[in-house]
């Protein structure tokens, strides 16, 4: 497995959950250093939005209902093996204007003919949360069962549980995979020796790109910077979930703090300009909540987004090579179903010998 994401890592949980040999090497194979981390899974907030997926057919929305529900069973079973991943459930969407609204109301009747836990919380119960005018004027989209998990979290319970399971790590960089004529070498920037092994898994972000390339896969990725907030709040935020207002994602914490993010900015240069008026958009949610904020940290982190194909890349490139990456915004919700993926065409390949 290449990569120390929440991608990679979740995989090869998985992977030893299923009684399969795993050895992890990234260069944040032990951990990331949250100074210098950059990864895509540092940018996350860790939103879940699932059931309020626009469309509700097709690749995309089946790889969210799976992780979903994979989700659910795994902070469960984890929860039950001492390494706990406290969910956050419901998400609350409040339109800024009634076009908003009508089309989320549209969106509210085809989860509901689903048999999906999706209900409209009036203006009324919005005012008494605290929100801003939009949504005391038209109310908000709630979703009971999709909602926000901490992403350093998860990834050091999948790491702490993969290592009592047998998962090996390897604090390395990967410089140069070898096709072998029976499976691959993996070559690290520090190791003496390369590795032998039947599979490898590319799960390295915008890394994985330049992996590939020698091997004759071209598969072009474009980084997009997100930057993110934490704040103190005075008086706590009162809403029971996460709330999503124009894009941005109001994530409140323990102790009175709360998460704003992230921005969308093309390439691997932050701009700062662009905080104060993510924080101006929250504000204006909270109808002024935040005029008194203290910011309490700040971070980055960059995420790969494919370039002329759809997001995910899930992908078998010859045999025994795996890629999982370019999930672009969605590297957190998006993890289960891609690890499962991955599970499918190895034990697959088993199957049919």
């Amino acid at each position: 497995m290449i990569g120390a994401g929440i991608v990679a890592l979740a995989t090869a949980w998985l992977l030893q959950c299923r009684g399969h040999r795993v050895r992890l090497i990234a260069p944040d194979a032990d951990g990331p250093d949250l100074q210098e981390c950059r990864s895509g899974s540092a940018a996350a907030l860790g939103v879940l939005m699932a059931q309020v997926f626009r469309r509700s057919r097709g690749r995309a929305w089946r790889l969210r209902q799976t992780s979903l529900s994979l989700w659910t069973q795994w902070c469960q079973e984890l929860n039950g093996r001492g390494c706990p991943v406290p969910f956050q459930a419901g998400l609350l969407l409040v339109p800024r204007d009634e076009g908003e609204a009508e089309r989320l109301r549209l969106l509210l009747m085809e989860r509901q003919a689903l048999g999906l836990p999706l209900s409209w919380w009036e203006p009324s119960r919005l005012q008494e949360l605290g929100l801003g005018d939009n949504g005391r004027r038209t109310g908000g989209l709630h979703s009971a069962e999709d909602g926000q998990l901490n992403p350093l979290v998860a990834m050091d319970a999948f790491r702490r549980d993969g290592l009592r399971r047998g998962l090996e790590l390897f604090s390395d960089r990967v410089v140069e995979l070898e096709r072998r004529p029976a499976g691959w070498r993996v070559h690290g920037h520090s190791a003496a020796q390369a590795m032998e092994t039947e599979w490898v898994v590319v799960a390295a972000g915008l890394a994985s790109e330049g992996l590939l390339a020698p091997l004759g896969h071209q598969r072009p990725l474009q980084p997009v910077l997100g930057q993110c907030l934490e704040l103190a709040v005075t008086p706590p935020a009162r809403w029971p979930c996460p709330v999503v207002w124009q894009g941005l994602n109001l994530v409140p914490q323990p102790s009175g703090k709360l998460w704003l993010g992230a921005t969308l900015e093309p390439g691997d240069l932050a701009d700062p300009g662009l905080l104060e008026p993510m924080r101006q958009l929250a504000d204006e949610a909270l109808g002024g909540g935040l005029r008194e904020a203290v910011v309490i940290r700040r971070w980055q982190g960059l995420r790969a987004r494919p370039i002329g194909r759809p997001a995910p890349l899930l992908e078998q490139l010859e045999p025994g090579l795996l890629l999982l990456c370019g999930h672009h915004r969605n590297g957190v919700l998006l993890a289960p179903a891609s690890a499962q993926w991955a599970v499918d065409q190895i034990e697959g390949s088993l199957t049919c010998r």
